[in-house]
């Protein structure tokens, strides 16, 4: 009886095992993709969108291109679903080079409470290094930019922004530089930031560096994007640095200091 037991299992498990495999694959080859748009239907459409995109409470999809527009500097664009099906690509705005406005978008956007978007650029700004700017919804369907911080190329300040912000509950900006700072050892450049702007009753924005990033053996170097815990903590990664001989990076936690200036945070090697 146990020999027939036996080789009972060995007949029946494997069919299971086909049958389960067949399914998987069935159901694989039953998903499709649909285009809901192709970048650079036209010369001044929008072209190589890095970032994901993020939904409205209509429906309607939202990102940022890196590349084309009218100034051919990059776009944040919105598709809007039709009623009969197909949607429709409205730039929201083209950025431009111009010494002021920001170029090249990279990173993600966000919403804030009110329907205003955020967002950073890569270069551009009034050292080319890069931006954090807003686009606010007008009467009308138009959109109108402000740029709320100017990264400079001034030894101390970010540069790069290369993923997009979070925000907290008191309307301040938390982000990453992918560059900039004054940490050292970074193929000869320096090696990234967290900063916050920080809002104010006037409505502008004051930034504080969180973290100066260095890779000295310890500190993770080229930070990403950012998240929030329910304490507080900032948590992220670095492409770069950690204690790994090949430079391999990091996991962190910027945890805000107890009792003390709200502007100092303290860094944990999660790895």
């Amino acid at each position: 009886m146990r020999n027939k037991s036996l080789s009972f299992r060995s007949i029946v498990i494997p069919v299971i095992l086909a049958a389960a495999t067949l399914l998987i694959a069935v159901c694989a080859g039953a998903q499709t993709a649909t285009v809901l748009h192709s970048f650079g239907s036209n010369v001044k459409d929008a072209t190589q969108p890095f970032s994901s995109v993020i939904f409205d409470k209509a429906g309607n999809l939202y990102g940022a291109t890196n590349a084309g527009g009218l100034h051919g500097q990059g776009t944040v664009f919105e598709l809007m679903p039709n009623a009969g099906g197909g949607w429709t690509e409205k730039v929201l705005h083209n950025f431009i080079n111009n010494g002021i406005d920001g170029r090249g978008p990279w990173g993600n956007l966000i919403f804030d409470k009110n329907g205003n978007l955020y967002g950073t650029t890569m270069s551009g700004g009034s050292d080319d290094v890069g931006t954090v700017f807003e686009l606010s919804p007008q009467k009308g369907g138009a959109w109108t930019e402000t740029i709320l911080h100017s990264f400079s190329n001034n030894g101390t300040d970010g540069q790069s922004a290369t993923t997009g912000v979070i925000l907290d509950a008191k309307g301040n900006i938390y982000g990453t530089t992918e560059a900039g700072g004054t940490g050292t050892n970074c193929g000869g450049g320096a090696c990234g930031v967290v900063f916050e702007l920080v809002h104010q009753k006037s409505g502008s924005y004051t930034e504080k560096i969180l973290h100066d990033f260095s890779n000295n053996g310890t500190d993770g170097s080229n930070p990403s994007g950012l998240v929030f815990d329910a304490s507080g903590n900032l948590y992220g990664t670095t492409a770069n640095g950690g204690t790994a001989f090949y430079d391999c990076g990091v996991v962190f936690e910027l945890s805000p200091v107890t009792g003390g200036c709200p502007c100092l945070f303290v860094l944990t090697m999660i790895n």
